[in-house]
């Protein structure tokens, strides 16, 4: 039966690349959806490209040889309900072009579409539509393995603590997750107790945490995506740790969450509000833990800008924040509980309602080397044009603390009372109390991220 173009040419390059090793030159199989997949894959060799026409072809199946497994345009791997519907268990396997689906749903079997065990090691996994399974691909120990071009959609109608993740990765240093388009689900891409990966130029939308990771260090998350998930990416108890480039576009809770992350780069990322209305964070089958404003509400709230947060920082330390921009948020920067030793210069803080909210009584200078931060808000002037603001920003008084410990007491905050401390405050600055000072804010907003453009 003849391959499409691209399957002709990866088989040509693998043909080629055995015999040039030395090895024995792959056979290629030929596959109908009337052959029973498992016995043509037990009687494969390694090296061996398995080609699948057109049709639908009945899993599970499992992969024991090192060899490619390709699918040409409409061939479809099914399920039944039950496990996952393709275990990889061999090193340098390869799956790439297949509709996956029909995995089934035991949360503590961690049914996958695809399933990487431990001794899958550098598999390919790519160009695959996988949809309608509890978990999409699951990297179980498979360390070096590559998850890229794939389109992974999860189940939908279910509770969101009862869906799985749409990639899992387990245990293994040297993975790329690369050019994903991921929706539904728990979390885009689950990472925990692992190390040395790569999640880049993926596209997340309707699920809770684009990217959420866990005990995982020396890693990247690069060129990414975020659109109207309950929040963008939230990193846990992981250090040493590049995050660059990346997009939170109205996501609804926050667009960076850092929890006990210390020595973070964290730099060029957008993190982009807008109205509730806008916000598609309530999507089918989510179990909300927050409910949007009704569509009752008057029209002013549902104009009030979100996410909550464009970034939280819980007792995360020594992080370096740097050229990001954060707009239309309810709070700019979150920061607390005892986060000491960061780095926060270059950044645009932009329309936020408020742009810091420091739990905390001791006096942070966010600026180095004579550069700070652009503040919307900032009325500063700039006689000499160096640039710099001639006056230190404080984003911070005695009112807004007040008003974070008895949030009723907003209804004074245009008293005379208030007016009248807020100027005592201007002309005696000694009044402020401990908290963030940008000594030397910039007059002007640094680049908007070239890499973060809302899309």
């Amino acid at each position: 039966m003849a391959m499409t173009a691209n399957v002709a040419q990866w088989a040509v390059a693998a043909l080629l690349g055995a015999a040039g090793c030395g090895t024995a030159i792959a056979a290629q199989i030929d596959v109908a959806p009337s052959s029973d997949l498992q016995s043509v894959l037990n009687g494969a060799s390694d090296g061996d490209i398995v080609v699948l026409a057109p049709g639908s072809y009945s899993g599970p199946i499992r992969i024991e040889r090192k060899l490619a497994l390709i699918g040409q345009s409409g061939a479809i791997v099914l399920g039944h309900g039950e496990g996952s519907v393709i275990t990889v268990a061999a090193p340098d396997a390869t799956v790439r072009g297949l509709l996956v689906r029909g995995s089934g749903r035991d949360p503590q079997a961690m049914d996958s579409g695809i399933f990487l065990t431990q001794t899958a090691e550098r598999s390919l996994i790519e160009s695959n539509t996988i949809e309608g399974n509890l978990y999409g691909v699951n990297v179980y120990g498979a360390r070096g393995s590559r998850v890229a071009g794939n389109t992974i959609e999860g189940l939908r109608g279910i509770r969101l603590n009862e869906a799985g993740n749409g990639v899992r990765v387990w245990n293994a240093p040297d993975v790329v997750v690369d050019g994903n388009t991921i929706r539904y689900g728990r979390d885009g891409i689950f990472s925990i107790a692992s190390t040395k990966d790569r999640f880049i130029n993926n596209r997340f939308e309707k699920v809770r945490f684009a990217v959420h990771y866990m005990y995982t260090d020396d890693s990247e998350i690069s060129g990414n995506y975020s659109s109207g998930n309950h929040g963008g990416y939230a990193i846990m108890y992981s250090k040493r740790l590049i995050i660059r480039g990346n997009v939170s576009d109205r996501d609804r809770d926050f667009g960076l969450l850092f929890n006990y992350a210390n020595y973070a780069t964290i730099e060029g990322n957008l993190v982009a509000g807008g109205k509730l209305a806008d916000i598609s964070a309530d999507f089918d089958g989510a179990d909300d833990e927050k409910s949007m404003l009704p569509k009752t509400e008057a029209p002013a709230a549902r104009a009030a800008t979100g996410p909550d947060k464009c970034v939280f920082i819980y007792n995360s330390n020594k992080g370096f924040f740097r050229d990001n921009w954060f707009e239309h948020c309810g709070i700019g920067v979150h920061f607390t509980a005892g986060s000491e030793g960061n780095e926060i210069t270059g950044n645009a803080f932009i329309a936020n309602r408020n742009q810091v909210k420091y739990v905390g009584t001791r006096n942070l200078d966010w600026s180095k080397s004579g550069r700070g931060n652009y503040w919307s808000d900032n009325p500063a002037f700039d006689l000499d044009g160096d640039g710099i603001a001639d006056t230190a920003y404080r984003p911070n008084d005695l009112v807004d603390r007040v008003l974070w410990t008895a949030p009723s007491a907003k209804v004074l905050i245009n008293s005379p009372a208030v007016q009248v401390l807020r100027w005592a405050q201007n002309q005696f600055p000694a009044l402020y109390p401990g908290g963030v000072i940008d000594s030397r804010p910039l007059i002007a907003p640094p680049p908007r991220p070239h890499s973060a453009s809302v899309q």
